[in-house]
């Protein structure tokens, strides 16, 4: 079985993987890239897969409308900075600023999307140190290092020897959401584990941390749209 194209206003390109391990068809939307894989048990029918995924376009079409395009940072782009979402205009001088509904980044036009990409990244350590030493101050436990990746598969980990790494992404959401990433990686100096005592310590840092959760699964990989020439 080869990859195939799901016909229609637009075609949709689909990864088809035979699997071994797999017992039934499961159909997968990447959030990050947009991709579709439709993994298939190594001995079930080619018809059976083509059906199956032809009974799903409905709903495959729905989450790619609500994903949306892939959005490539450049003058007149626009993007999400704490939340608020700001266009990205020519900057003067020598500094990215923030204006009302803006980001003016200087430069010429084939490094602004590199140079704003730095200035986030730099924003996102100053906003994760500084949340991360608040919770681990509370809890009374140091972490050893703080790193920052663009991780496509997590927004944080703990190690078991205290290296905190984030998502520099996170500084695209709202803060509300970079503050619990945080107290939910610093809680895992306390336990190494996602038990009701590890929960407990995330409500203890941060209060109800249900919201922020369902934000990050539902809107969080609408994040990882915005492309930096990578």
């Amino acid at each position: 079985m080869s990859d195939i194209t799901l016909p229609g206003n637009p075609p949709i390109a689909v990864k088809l993987r035979r699997s071994a391990q797999a017992r039934r068809l499961s159909l997968r939307l990447s959030q990050i890239d947009g991709r579709v894989t439709l993994t298939v048990p190594r001995r079930l029918p080619e018809r059976e897969a083509i059906g199956f995924l032809r009974d799903k376009e409905a709903w495959l079409r729905g989450h790619l409308e609500a994903r949306g395009d892939d959005e490539h940072i450049a003058i007149g782009a626009t993007l999400p900075v704490e939340g608020i979402l700001r266009q990205v205009v020519p900057g003067q001088g020598r500094a990215v600023t923030l204006g009302n509904g803006t980001i003016a980044v200087p430069g010429p036009e084939d490094r602004i999307a590199a140079r704003l990409q730095g200035w986030l990244r730099t924003l996102a350590r100053d906003r994760l140190a500084e949340a991360s030493d608040r919770h681990s101050a509370a809890l009374g436990l140091p972490y050893t290092r703080l790193t920052l990746r663009d991780a496509r598969s997590r927004w944080g980990s703990c190690t078991a020897d205290g290296a905190l790494m984030y998502s520099w992404r996170l500084v695209l959401a709202p803060p509300q959401i970079l503050d619990y990433v945080a107290a939910h990686e610093v809680a895992h100096l306390a336990e190494m584990n996602h038990s009701s005592a590890f929960w407990a310590v995330v409500e203890r840092l941060y209060g109800d941390w249900r919201p922020a959760r369902a934000w990050l699964r539902d809107e969080g990989g609408s994040l990882h749209r915005y492309r930096f020439g990578d």
